[in-house]
């Protein structure tokens, strides 16, 4: 190698440790985020997080009481129908003179319902006379009113309508005058 070629590749050599010089100095020079700035940062992350987690715990808390109230919705509602059945089958039988027979399906009938009840089965109270709403009653059809003040109103009410807590699982059917 001649002489020439050795002294360009030290020129090259300290320019490029001026190069590194000089971009470690711009590094240093940049405004260094101090201890307080970074744990003022890691207390605001904290407090964050710490809601987020709150939040969560209230959250699920919630969904699991809901869960509790409506875990025997399903039970319940293919319950209706035999109540329903049985409901029916009291108005036949309530009107029976054989006594004994009367006050032993009374006394079956009503042990169901207490049963029902003390689940959280409530009756959707509704009646003829009561203005609709679509909200808390399905209307099956509408008959000519009977009198003026049916008119728009409930007639006549077909099934019974039942609610868990404070959601109704089933409607009430209904028929409407106009």
């Amino acid at each position: 190698m001649s002489q020439e070629n050795t002294e360009n590749i030290d020129k090259e050599i300290v320019q490029d440790e001026n190069v590194v010089e000089n971009t470690e100095n711009q590094e240093n020079n940049e405004p260094e985020v101090s201890v307080e700035d970074q744990l003022q940062e890691q207390k605001d992350k904290f407090i964050r997080l710490y809601a987020e987690f709150e939040n969560y715990k209230k959250r699920t808390s919630k969904e699991r009481v809901e869960l509790f109230k409506t875990a025997g919705q399903e039970i319940l509602q293919s319950m209706l129908p035999v109540l329903d059945d049985f409901d029916r089958a009291w108005a036949q039988i309530s009107q029976s003179e054989d006594e004994a027979l009367v006050k032993g399906v009374e006394l079956i009938h009503e042990k169901l319902k207490s049963t029902l009840v003390s689940k959280g089965l409530e009756v959707v109270e509704i009646k003829a006379g009561d203005a609709f709403d679509a909200d808390f009653a399905e209307a099956i059809t509408q008959i000519p009113a009977p009198t003026p003040k049916l008119k728009g109103k409930i007639v006549d009410v077909i099934e019974k309508g039942y609610k868990l807590g404070d959601k109704i699982i089933r409607f009430p059917k209904v028929i409407l005058g106009n």
